[in-house]
């Protein structure tokens, strides 16, 4: 099938579009379908997952970045251009998912026809909607033995608003249907609308870090074209490069002359330095320059905080140096230096949800070859005193001393969908978790959509593995910020010898701090090691001691030596050696393994397992 040429291609012909789903519902063998059935890759180099390039993505079967890829397809002897892009599923990645949505104008709407409607297929179909894309509602895995195609698709039409019939049904994996759908998405999508003569506007939707070439940045053109060896300008830090390549995916790059109005590409322009491209922001020419930018993306509020340290403190420019290039490839990432008493040099780091701080700290360890510990995950706080000042605390050793009037905790509206006989037990988990009902809505006689408002920090450690131990994994959820609730909150200390380990602390509510600061207390009696002396550990609130372990001292038999005797005699040698214990006592400090950093930091994190 022959391809028009990029910058020669006319808007008419050209189809953005992009498939979005919930998690596991067939996404990325759907787009590897595409890629054969268009000729773009041929059965020899094909591979299961063919776009998901990292090692990650492919062993945990989930689609992290998303990828741009452009292919031909031919309509009564028509040829069209339809660049595809295939986005994540996981509620962490929605904001590579809002940025994907901006470089299209269709949208396919996929759902699982044995699973049915959950709760990121809501997500993302809003987030479609909101972007104004044409949605195409598409059943798949119809070939499995457990697929209930009218079920679900009745459900779907209901959901988008249209007739079940015009629900498509295909299978990612064998391939029916998908001729269909690849002409559907030709009629039914509109074609990009620019102006040709127009300043060339363009925007980066997404950018990746090259060892060798440097930053590789994806565009979409809005208006005019952008050519091999212009200069161009980014319109928000006022930097102009030089174009050293222009081209497109296919599903390999494959330089062009030109991009035209409507066409998704990359440039290269030799940059090194990671912050010289930012997602969102417009590119236009040096010489002919575009006025008014483009409106970018609502740049991600990181949800939860957590400190990463090198085990070997000698790895802190290393680790400085991987955050700044991870940066580039995943826009949402924040961070700042820190100091902890415990674990010397690191990064506070914001994250979008806890499978994107799994995700971040793997690549960070494989791609640069770091050893690091994490922190518990924690959200921010806001702590107002009570003389009116203002503190916002993303780590518990921030939290202010004195007299504090109220605190406020960030809090979010979580979309739970689930067959209908798990409705107890999930309320049930819900009014554990400090949750407020909202509402519930049926979506058919058998599935319920039940919305609660939830503080943040009860989500963040294991709602999401209670959720799905409870309900059998049946259950999907979602959610999204909204706002801010005071709340009766308490910094629990952990003092090893009487000294405060910042690295345990943690801010919980009250009622619930008896039993983290027992539950700690017992966890690290087990996994520091035996002294030789006593080693007592409290969990405190304040001046407060809740909880208290010890862990006994070592103790050499000194009486070996004594064969019967005089028992005045066997107590002046033990007298001794407690002499000595209290003098170690006093100098001596707690050697706390790393080990017991990991094991005592560890929380039950949600993952999504397929």
């Amino acid at each position: 099938m022959s391809t028009p040429q990029p910058g020669s291609t006319t808007p008419e012909i050209i189809r953005n579009f992009c498939i979005i789903a919930h998690i596991d519902h067939g996404k990325s063998t759907l787009a590897d379908r595409m890629l054969q059935l268009t000729g773009v890759v041929d059965d020899r180099s094909m591979r299961a997952q063919y776009l998901d390039r990292m090692d990650i993505e492919r062993e945990r079967g989930i689609t992290i970045k998303s990828q741009a890829v452009r292919i031909p397809w031919q309509v009564d002897g028509c040829d069209f251009v339809l660049n595809m892009i295939d986005t994540p599923g996981h509620v962490d990645f929605t904001y590579e998912v809002s940025r994907s949505l901006a470089a299209c104008e269709g949208a396919i709407l996929l759902v699982d026809a044995a699973q049915g409607i959950e709760a990121q297929t809501l997500a993302n179909l809003y987030l479609a909607m909101g972007a104004d894309l044409h949605i195409i509602p598409v059943l798949n895995k119809i070939d499995l033995p457990g697929a209930q195609p009218e079920k679900y698709a009745e459900e779907l039409a209901n959901l988008v608003g249209c007739d079940p019939d015009e629900v498509f049904r295909v299978s990612g994996k064998t391939g029916e249907g998908v001729r269909e759908l690849l002409d559907a998405i030709v009629a039914q999508v509109p074609a990009p609308v620019g102006d040709a003569t127009a300043p060339a506007r363009a925007m980066i939707f997404d950018s990746v870090y090259d060892t060798y070439r440097g930053v590789v940045t994806y565009v979409r053109v809005i208006d005019g074209e952008l050519n091999h060896r212009e200069r161009i300008l980014m319109m928000s830090t006022k930097a102009s490069h030089e174009v050293l390549e222009v081209g497109v995916i296919s599903p390999e790059p494959s330089p062009a002359k030109a991009l035209g109005v409507g066409e998704v590409g990359y440039l290269i322009t030799g940059v090194k330095d990671v912050r010289q491209s930012r997602v969102g922001d417009t590119i236009t020419l040096t010489t002919k320059s575009a006025t008014q930018a483009l409106p970018g993306y609502k740049h991600p509020n990181p949800m939860v905080y957590a400190g990463l340290y090198p085990i070997d403190g000698a790895d802190f420019p290393e680790l400085r140096e991987a955050l700044e290039k991870l940066q580039l490839n995943d826009a949402a990432l924040t961070y700042e230096p820190e100091t902890s008493g415990a674990l010397g040099f690191g990064f506070r780091i914001g994250f979008l949800g806890l499978l994107h701080m799994e995700i971040v700290r793997e690549r960070l360890e494989r791609e640069f070859n770091l050893d690091l510990i994490s922190t518990a995950p924690n959200v921010v706080y806001r702590v107002v005193m009570e003389d009116g000042s203002e503190h916002q605390v993303t780590n518990p050793s921030e939290y202010p001393e004195g007299k504090i009037a109220e605190v406020w905790e960030p809090i979010v509206k979580a979309t739970v969908l689930a067959p209908s006989e798990y409705i107890g037990t999930i309320l049930e988990l819900c009014q554990q978790r400090r949750g407020t009902q909202t509402g519930m809505d049926y979506l058919s006689a058998d599935r319920v959509e039940i919305r609660y408002t939830l503080p943040l920090a009860e989500i963040v450690f294991d709602f999401f593995d209670a959720l799905k131990s409870r309900t059998k994994g049946y259950a999907s959820l979602d959610y999204d910020e909204a706002g801010e609730q005071a709340a009766d909150l308490v910094k629990v200390d952990v003092l090893l010898h009487g000294e405060p380990v910042d690295a345990f602390s943690s801010i919980v509510h009250k009622d619930a701090a008896y039993s983290y600061g027992l539950a700690m207390a017992k966890k690290l009696k087990e996994l520091i090691p035996r002294q030789q002396f006593e080693v007592p550990i409290q969990a405190a609130i304040g001046a407060r001691v809740i909880a208290r372990e010890t862990v006994r001292a070592m103790r050499k038999d000194v009486l070996a030596k004594c064969y019967g005797g005089d028992i005045s005699r066997k107590r002046k040698l033990l007298e001794k050696q407690k002499e000595g214990k209290k003098r170690m006592k006093m100098v001596g400090r707690v050697e706390v393994p790393q080990e017991a950093f990991v094991a005592a930091l560890s929380t039950g994190e949600s993952r999504e397992t397929k």
